[in-house]
């Protein structure tokens, strides 16, 4: 499903957030915890840049004019509002570090009591975007790994 061109670290990354989507879809905190599990074996640089790259682009594919503080809160709510009833651990403090995050306002090592739940709540906004953008959230990891790899083979002058 993956190209073959792409580093081991690359695909397994793929995976697992592929995985960890579909179980944040179907509200499957078992699933979803040993997906971010296997991400959490990933370096963690790494996932973190991927997923905060999804997020961002499907905000903007949600806000083409750009994005308010309002439409910011919107996806806070919903995100915690449907995780509560089936994820209990879910940290709202995680949501807006990745919210944040992803945003460029701050990272999540600002806010240290969050970066065990950061990943889960990464899927859950990946999952709640795309569903609300009616997009393959695959198609913007795809997107996200082969802009990060081309990023890193360009030279810098």
């Amino acid at each position: 499903m993956w190209p073959t061109h792409w580093p081991t670290v690359a695909r397994d990354i793929a995976e697992a957030v592929d995985a960890a989507i579909a179980a944040a879809r179907s509200s499957d905190a078992a699933a979803l915890t040993e997906a971010a599990a296997n991400l959490a074996e990933a370096p963690a640089e790494q996932v973190r840049v991927v997923l905060a790259a999804v997020v961002r682009e499907l905000l903007e594919t949600l806000h083409p004019d750009g994005l308010t503080g309002e439409d910011v809160q919107d996806v806070l709510g919903r995100c915690t509002r449907a995780a509560a009833v089936w994820l209990p651990a879910a940290d709202v403090d995680a949501f807006v570090s990745v919210l944040t995050g992803a945003l460029g306002v701050t990272e999540i090592e600002e806010n240290p009591r969050t970066p065990e739940h950061a990943v889960e709540a990464a899927i859950l906004v990946i999952a709640d975007l795309s569903t609300t953008a009616g997009a393959s959230a695959t198609d913007y990891l795809r997107r996200a790994l082969d802009e990060i790899a081309r990023a890193e083979t360009v030279e810098m002058p």
